[in-house]
Protein backbone atom coordinates (compact mmCIF):
# COMPACT_ATOMS: atom_id res chain seq x y z
CA UNK A 1 0.00 0.00 0.00
CA UNK A 2 1.47 3.14 -0.92
CA UNK A 3 2.18 5.42 1.89
CA UNK A 4 1.80 9.63 1.61
CA UNK A 5 4.06 11.77 4.06
CA UNK A 6 3.26 15.38 4.36
CA UNK A 7 6.11 17.75 5.63
CA UNK A 8 7.15 21.58 6.04
CA UNK A 9 4.24 23.11 7.86
CA UNK A 10 4.38 25.41 10.15
CA UNK A 11 3.37 28.98 11.57
CA UNK A 12 3.75 32.25 9.64
CA UNK A 13 2.77 35.65 9.35
CA UNK A 14 0.22 36.94 7.10
CA UNK A 15 2.27 37.62 4.38
CA UNK A 16 4.66 34.82 4.15
CA UNK A 17 5.15 31.67 2.48
CA UNK A 18 5.81 28.67 3.29
CA UNK A 19 6.44 25.21 0.91
CA UNK A 20 4.53 21.69 1.75
CA UNK A 21 5.90 18.73 0.62
CA UNK A 22 4.39 15.02 0.03
CA UNK A 23 6.11 12.17 -0.15
CA UNK A 24 5.15 8.80 -1.92
CA UNK A 25 6.87 5.55 -1.36
CA UNK A 26 5.78 4.58 -4.71
CA UNK A 27 5.28 6.07 -8.01
CA UNK A 28 1.80 6.86 -7.65
CA UNK A 29 2.55 10.74 -7.84
CA UNK A 30 3.88 10.28 -11.38
CA UNK A 31 0.93 8.09 -12.79
CA UNK A 32 -2.29 9.92 -11.28
CA UNK A 33 -4.23 13.24 -10.98
CA UNK A 34 -2.26 14.56 -7.10
CA UNK A 35 -4.23 17.11 -5.37
CA UNK A 36 -3.38 19.10 -1.87
CA UNK A 37 -6.06 18.90 -0.08
CA UNK A 38 -6.61 21.27 3.44
CA UNK A 39 -9.08 20.82 6.24
CA UNK A 40 -9.70 23.89 8.48
CA UNK A 41 -10.73 23.77 11.84
CA UNK A 42 -14.28 22.91 11.87
CA UNK A 43 -14.80 22.44 8.15
CA UNK A 44 -14.96 20.06 5.35
CA UNK A 45 -11.65 18.87 4.00
CA UNK A 46 -11.30 20.35 0.67
CA UNK A 47 -9.36 20.26 -2.57
CA UNK A 48 -7.26 23.08 -3.09
CA UNK A 49 -5.00 22.36 -5.62
CA UNK A 50 -4.18 19.42 -8.49
CA UNK A 51 -1.75 18.12 -10.76
CA UNK A 52 -2.46 16.13 -13.81
CA UNK A 53 0.10 13.22 -15.42
CA UNK A 54 0.42 15.77 -18.11
CA UNK A 55 1.19 18.74 -15.79
CA UNK A 56 -1.77 20.62 -15.99
CA UNK A 57 -2.84 22.39 -12.77
CA UNK A 58 -5.97 23.54 -11.17
CA UNK A 59 -6.59 25.48 -8.45
CA UNK A 60 -9.45 26.60 -5.95
CA UNK A 61 -10.32 30.41 -6.32
CA UNK A 62 -9.62 30.77 -2.95
CA UNK A 63 -5.72 29.87 -3.38
CA UNK A 64 -5.43 31.07 -7.35
CA UNK A 65 -2.15 33.30 -8.13
CA UNK A 66 -0.86 32.48 -4.49
CA UNK A 67 -0.26 28.57 -4.49
CA UNK A 68 2.00 26.49 -6.87
CA UNK A 69 1.09 22.85 -7.20
CA UNK A 70 4.36 20.87 -8.56
CA UNK A 71 6.13 17.51 -8.33
CA UNK A 72 8.92 15.47 -9.45
CA UNK A 73 8.77 12.61 -10.70
CA UNK A 74 12.37 11.07 -10.19
CA UNK A 75 11.51 11.68 -6.43
CA UNK A 76 8.35 10.48 -6.09
CA UNK A 77 7.47 14.02 -4.68
CA UNK A 78 4.59 16.52 -4.78
CA UNK A 79 5.09 20.70 -3.72
CA UNK A 80 2.95 23.19 -2.47
CA UNK A 81 4.50 26.08 -2.61
CA UNK A 82 2.44 28.95 -0.61
CA UNK A 83 2.76 32.57 -1.02
CA UNK A 84 1.02 35.31 0.77
CA UNK A 85 -0.28 33.41 2.95
CA UNK A 86 -3.60 34.73 4.88
CA UNK A 87 -5.01 33.76 7.88
CA UNK A 88 -7.87 31.61 6.55
CA UNK A 89 -5.27 29.37 4.96
CA UNK A 90 -5.02 27.77 7.95
CA UNK A 91 -5.49 24.57 8.43
CA UNK A 92 -3.98 20.97 8.34
CA UNK A 93 -2.81 19.93 4.71
CA UNK A 94 -3.03 17.04 2.97
CA UNK A 95 -2.10 14.85 -0.19
CA UNK A 96 -4.14 12.54 -1.75
CA UNK A 97 -4.98 10.93 -5.63
CA UNK A 98 -7.21 13.31 -6.41
CA UNK A 99 -9.39 11.18 -8.47
CA UNK A 100 -9.21 8.18 -6.16
CA UNK A 101 -8.62 9.15 -2.84
CA UNK A 102 -6.91 6.52 -0.77
CA UNK A 103 -5.97 6.58 2.80
CA UNK A 104 -4.99 9.84 4.29
CA UNK A 105 -1.38 10.42 5.55
CA UNK A 106 -1.54 12.73 8.85
CA UNK A 107 -0.99 15.80 7.33
CA UNK A 108 1.08 18.29 8.31
CA UNK A 109 -0.46 21.90 10.34
CA UNK A 110 -0.20 25.51 8.77
CA UNK A 111 -0.89 27.97 10.59
CA UNK A 112 -1.13 31.62 10.01
CA UNK A 113 -0.75 34.59 12.24
CA UNK A 114 -2.72 37.69 11.33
Amino acid sequence: QVQLVESGGGLVRAGGSLRLSCAASGSIISINTMGWFRQAPGKQRELVAQINVFGTRTYADSVKGRFTISRDNAKNTMYLQMNSLKPEDTGVYYCNNAVRIGSWGQGTQVTVSS
